[in-house]
Parts: C-alpha cells; sequence; structure tokens
C-alpha cells in the first residue's frame, strides 16, 4: 500500500517540518497505516505565528466582497471534491458514510454562512450627551487568531473556527487533533484551490501541549479557540488568565434527555437513539443521562433495548452500519471500567458492555444514581444511563445536578412546562421535542459550567473574534469646565 506523507502548510507553502519528524496516524476500523504527517517543531509554529501576522494587515484591508468571494469559492471546492473528503472522514475518524456526508453539508453551509457574516461585522451610532458630538462603535479583526480542534467531528469543529474568524478579517493558526490531522490539512487545500493569500490560514499539526504552550504565549497570537477535554481547557483557562489572552472554550457535557409522562413514546424512542449513538456517541452534545418520569420507564426501557438490538456495529464503510469504531480502541476500558463500576453499585445493564476491539456495543444501564462514575464523568461513547424520576421538578434536579452544562433537551407536549423548565435547565443550549445533539452555523454553540464559556457560529462568532472600538467625532468646539 502507497502510504502518503502530509506535509504542514505555512505561509501558502507546503512543507515538511524543521526537524523532519513525522507521525504515524491509523485508521480506527482496521488498525492499519493510513498516512504519515508532519509534525510541527518550534520554529514551524514561530514561522506559522509570524507569517499569519504578516499576513493579517492585508487580509484586513481587502474588500469586504474578496472575503465573502474566497469563504464561498471555498464551499463550491468542498462540494466539488466531496467523494475525497468523504474518504478521509471515514478512514481517518471511523465516521459512517451518513456522518461524513452530514460534516460535508454542514460545512458548505457554514462556509456559506461566514461569507454572509462578512457583510455584518456593524457598530452602531450612539447618542451623546455633549452637544454637537458623534458617537459611534466600530468592530475590528483582533489580528492573529489559533485554533486547536478535536478528533470527533474534526471538519465541522475546526473549520468552524477558521471560517468565521477569516470573515470578521483574521488571520488564522489551526493546530488540528492528533488523531485526525489529515482533514485538517484538507482544509488548507481547500482554502488554497479558493485562491486564499499566503499566511492567512497557517495548518500545522504536531504535539498538542508544545504547540498550545507555544501558541498561549505568543504575544502576536490575540485569541485561542479551543475545543476538547475538561483538563486542557482548564490548563489554557489558566494560561489566558496569565497572558490576559482571549480564549474560548468547549468542553463536552453530560448531557440530560428528559422525557416527560405525556411525551410520544416511540418519538422519544426515536430520538435518543440517535441522541447517544450517533458517531458512536462521540459527541460532545451526545444524550448520555436520559431521565424519564416514571409512568413511562419501563416501558421506554424495553422499547430502547429493542431498538438498540436493531443498530448494525462494524465496519464505517458498510452502508448497513450504524455504530463504527471508537477512534482508538484502547478507548474502549474507560467505558468497561465505567460499566463495571455502575454495575457494582447496584446499576442494572440492560444491554450491551462489550466490545471486540475498536467496536463498542450499544450500552445502557438503568438504575444509575449520582454515586457512580457514569453519573458524573463523560464516557464519550455508545453508552447511557437511563434515570427514573417521580416528576418534572425532580427531573429537573438531576439534570441540573452536574458540574457540566453544555446541552440538554425535553419531550414533553406541555408547552407551558418546556418553557419553565428551558429557563431553569443549567446548561448553555435547550432542544424542545428533539435530542441533545443540535447544531447550526447561524446559532449561538456554547456551554457553561465545565462545559466551557464562550460561544461559536453567527453574530456569536463576530463578537468573539473583534474587538469594539468607541469613537467619537466632536463637530465645532467643545466647551470645558476650565
Amino acid at each position: 500500500m502507497n502510504i502518503k506523507t502530509f506535509p504542514l502548510f505555512i505561509n501558502g507553502v507546503w512543507r515538511m517540518g524543521s526537524e523532519k519528524e513525522v507521525a504515524e496516524d491509523f485508521n480506527p476500523m482496521t488498525g492499519e497505516l493510513y498516512a504519515r504527517v508532519a509534525q510541527a517543531s518550534a520554529s514551524d509554529v514561530e514561522d506559522a505565528i509570524a507569517s499569519a501576522h504578516r499576513a493579517r494587515k492585508d487580509w484586513q484591508k481587502m474588500l469586504a466582497s474578496e472575503r465573502e468571494a474566497i469563504l464561498l469559492k471555498a464551499a463550491d471546492v468542498i462540494i466539488a471534491r466531496t467523494d475525497e473528503i468523504c474518504d478521509v472522514l471515514i478512514d481517518e475518524t471511523g465516521s459512517i458514510r451518513s456522518k461524513a456526508m452530514f460534516e460535508i453539508s454542514y460545512c458548505v453551509n457554514l462556509l456559506r454562512t461566514a461569507a454572509a457574516m462578512v457583510l455584518q461585522v456593524c457598530g452602531e451610532m450612539l447618542p451623546m450627551t455633549m452637544p454637537g458630538q458623534i458617537g459611534m462603535t466600530i468592530r475590528q479583526p483582533l489580528g492573529v487568531i489559533a485554533g486547536i480542534s478535536p478528533f470527533n467531528a474534526p471538519f465541522i469543529l475546526a473549520l468552524k473556527k477558521v471560517a468565521f474568524a477569516l470573515a470578521t478579517g483574521n488571520t488564522f493558526v489551526l493546530k488540528p487533533s492528533q488523531l485526525t490531522p489529515v482533514i485538517g490539512l484538507k482544509i488548507a487545500e481547500i482554502f488554497e484551490e479558493a485562491g486564499l493569500p499566503p499566511g492567512v490560514l497557517n495548518v500545522i499539526p504536531g504535539p498538542a501541549e508544545a504547540i498550545g504552550n507555544t501558541l498561549m504565549a505568543d504575544p502576536r497570537v490575540k485569541m485561542i479557540t479551543f475545543t476538547g477535554s475538561v483538563g486542557v481547557g482548564l490548563n489554557l483557562g489558566a494560561q489566558a488568565g496569565h497572558y490576559m489572552k482571549r480564549l474560548t472554550l468547549e468542553l463536552g457535557g453530560k448531557n440530560p434527555f428528559i422525557i416527560l409522562q405525556d411525551a410520544n413514546i416511540d418519538y422519544a424512542v426515536n430520538a435518543a437513539t440517535f441522541g447517544i449513538f450517533f458517531h458512536q456517541g462521540q459527541v460532545c452534545m451526545a444524550s448520555s443521562r436520559i431521565i424519564i418520569e416514571a409512568p413511562l420507564f419501563d416501558i421506554f426501557c424495553e422499547k430502547f433495548v429493542a431498538k438498540a438490538k436493531t443498530l448494525k456495529v462494524g465496519d464505517p464503510r458498510d452502508p448497513a452500519t450504524v455504530i463504527g469504531p471508537l477512534i482508538e480502541a484502547s478507548h474502549c476500558e474507560i467505558i468497561d471500567q465505567h460499566v463495571q463500576d455502575a454495575v457494582s453499585k447496584g446499576a442494572r445493564l440492560l444491554y450491551g458492555g462489550t466490545h471486540v476491539g475498536p467496536l463498542y456495543q450499544p450500552t445502557i444501564l438503568a438504575g444509575v444514581t449520582r454515586e457512580m462514575e457514569i453519573f458524573n464523568k463523560e464516557s464519550f461513547g455508545p453508552i447511557t444511563s437511563l434515570i427514573c424520576v417521580a416528576n418534572s421538578e425532580e427531573a429537573l434536579a438531576v439534570a441540573n445536578d452536574s458540574s457540566y452544562g453544555l446541552s440538554s433537551s425535553l419531550i414533553t407536549n406541555d408547552l407551558q412546562k418546556a418553557f419553565d423548565l428551558s429557563l431553569r435547565l443549567e446548561a448553555g443550549m435547550v432542544h424542545i421535542n428533539d435530542c441533545t445533539v443540535l447544531d447550526e452555523p447561524n446559532a449561538s454553540f456554547g456551554g457553561i459550567k465545565n462545559s466551557g464559556f464562550g460561544r461559536e457560529g453567527g453574530h456569536s462568532s463576530i463578537e468573539e473574534m473583534t474587538e469594539l472600538k468607541w469613537i467619537t467625532l466632536q463637530l465645532g468646539q467643545r466647551t470645558f469646565p476650565f
């Protein structure tokens, strides 16, 4: 097999790292070598930052219509290269084909949304109290922004950072996940083909901690946007405070999916199934705690297990597969530990709890309580907890009993109760009569508590990625008191 070696992308040039280091990238399903990827050294990171810093002024001066055209062209490039990108998402990330195609269609819409945002980076006129004085605010790009993206939805979660940064006039340095670097480099190929000027986007795979620390410490980098684990996010947050660096964090969740007793049970089962088993549960928004009012609990358990038994687990290239491989086979040990701990403390294993290689069966636990690891810790796999509650108030208390606060959802036909609970759920996002897995390019995506802070998407990205400046103009001469 011909294994391709992928270089770095710095200042519009494809090149190997200065120290010639190369990392191996493996197919999570087969365990076979998929690609070799150049690794950025300290000097390569310096070159990437320097090139973005040099390019920022010309990129900021470029007409809004010109930036808009490049973003729209990038969307067209993705459409033309759909099959190629789909293959990378399947072979490098273990995505089933429908998930890969979802990422691709989302990214096309994302780029078109970002292109529209180019013309919406607006300030406002302000009423002033001084005679003859005009006041206004304007938004200006920050300069160089750096992004660190995860492995689970690597195309969406890297491109979301890049696209809105470019739309608002910033230049960008992208550090893709060490587990999925090739799809990050495909983003560079896409923008190169779309005509992006050299230096505006730089992609530097390499060791996460070393690159992240360097990006954080460099004063030319004005913002870090990160999606990943709580541990890394806490470290970045502490560093950002030290360096007075702007930062957005999306750190995952332990998301509650509430089913009230008036819910359509079959619809609730279907929503919950997608909410937890989409992409093997490797989704920050996964419905990992399903909270059910007592009158529906038994029938929901029965129907949910029956549904789980129909889900094919296997090769992501098989069109019938619903649950593919975890990104690393070793992650199965974490899920095993959560299952064993829960069962030892009284939970019932209704289905699953086994794996072959990286393929973990859809796993359902009932009777989960807060003393169990799985109640509090993110499993990041195809496993969920079913929790029975007496009423909607207990459901709310259980839902809020978490250090996370990313996404949440509830199924009910009682609109009054739905809005009441939505206002009191401690989460950055609430979805009524849907599952917890939902995202739109123009929506404000993000969480509270240990799920992070800051928002991505639409106008939220404009606010995060620009600096607001107040300007006044005095007509005539102002009268001073002395």
